[in-house]
């Protein structure tokens, strides 16, 4: 004898025990970006991408939300 039930009603019982768990699993997955959105820092305005070598002046200055900026910065935040 099957521990599981026949045809229809285990299909409905499965269905919802899986509706349940999406559920579930979406609002872990909005807690976890609300908590990531909190912790990300604010981006500068700008940045100030500096030249090779001590007392080289800036080569470039760009948008503080960019990602393609190198490693020598300063931008308009301590």
């Amino acid at each position: 004898m099957s521990d599981f039930l026949p045809g229809l009603p285990r299909l409905r019982t499965l269905e919802t025990w899986l509706a349940v768990s999406l559920d579930r699993v979406r609002q872990q997955i909005a807690d976890a970006e609300r908590q990531g959105q909190e912790r990300r820092p604010i981006p500068p305005d700008w940045v100030m991408e500096l030249g090779i070598g001590v007392g080289a002046p800036p080569t470039e200055v760009h948008a503080g939300d960019r990602y393609e900026i190198g490693r020598r910065r300063r931008s308009d935040q301590p």
